[in-house]
């Protein structure tokens, strides 16, 4: 009896199991839910091109509220300002990286996807939040359907926001010498940064007023205001400070950059500048090749 209760408990426990499978297999059938590949668009096979494939990485365009700050009033970029926003990108930051520092170099380094918005991303103290670094695998980039290619200024200052957010990347992988920087302006930084312009930080040794706001944001300041201006841009800010002991404490700074790029990756930071002014220049000219 026991025996042919053993099998009656299997065939039973067969037969459940076939018709689990045959009650999931129908469920899907009737689902509504689209599980098919959605069809590539030319923007979608043109980022495979020229991120996915040479750099492994994602751009994110299409609203996903999961990658972004969903009590701020935020929505995704026109899709028609998509790809030119791409292509500065693909110019100043990811081209001269290339040239100076070889191809492998931002294929090793670098987040391993771009997440585009396209409208402002306002703070409570007034103040907006151009990008974000997290974690070093994901860089969003707020204000993208506001970009202007033809304009010089305004393509300085979105590609400001990649530049810095990059440098806090490279500092996750090699860091650099903060005890040398904290002793440069070590009363000057505060959490009311905000509070000033960046012309007062610049009396004070900062490069910009956000600077201010902690050592870290002080090192990627330094760094991505110079790759965003030409040598003579940089010497012209420089030259409207008044005081001299606030430019030799920017100009320490500036070695300190210089030195980390040098030793960490061993790579030239002002051929990096150049390159990068010559590609804005070319950008903004209308030239991508």
């Amino acid at each position: 009896m026991k025996i042919i209760k053993k099998y009656r408990i299997a065939i039973l426990a067969l037969a459940f199991i076939a018709f689990s499978g045959c009650s999931h297999e129908d469920l899907l059938k009737e689902s509504q839910l689209d599980l098919s590949n959605p069809v590539q668009t030319d923007l979608d096979k043109w980022i495979t091109t020229a991120y996915l494939n040479p750099y492994n990485m994602k751009v994110q365009y299409k609203w996903n509220q999961n990658t972004v700050d969903f009590n701020r009033y935020l929505y995704p970029p026109q899709e028609d300002k998509v790809k030119p926003v791409l292509e500065i990108i693909q110019k100043i930051w990811l081209e001269s990286y290339k040239t100076i520092a070889g191809p492998d170099f931002v294929k090793k380094i670098a987040p391993r996807e771009i997440v585009l918005v396209g409208g402002v991303n306002l703070n409570s103290t007034g103040t907006i939040t151009l990008g974000l670094a997290e974690g070093g695998q994901r860089v969003t980039l707020f204000e993208t359907d506001y970009v202007d290619k033809t304009d010089r200024e305004n393509v300085k200052r979105f590609i400001h926001t990649i530049q810095h957010e990059y440098i806090h990347i490279l500092n996750q992988t090699k860091p650099y010498d903060e005890k040398a920087l904290s002793k440069i302006t070590p009363s000057g930084y505060t959490a009311n940064w905000y509070a000033s312009n960046d012309a007062v930080a610049n009396e004070e040794g900062f490069i910009t007023a956000y600077a201010r706001s902690n050592i870290n944001e002080d090192f990627a300041e330094m760094a991505s205001i110079m790759l965003i201006n030409s040598k003579a841009e940089y010497d012209a800010i420089l030259a409207g400070i008044d005081s001299d002991e606030a430019v030799a404490a920017i100009r320490a700074k500036e070695a300190i950059v210089v030195k980390y790029f040098k030793e960490a990756f061993n790579l030239d930071f002002y051929a990096l500048r150049d390159e990068a002014e010559k590609n804005t220049t070319a950008v903004v000219n209308g030239n991508k090749n």
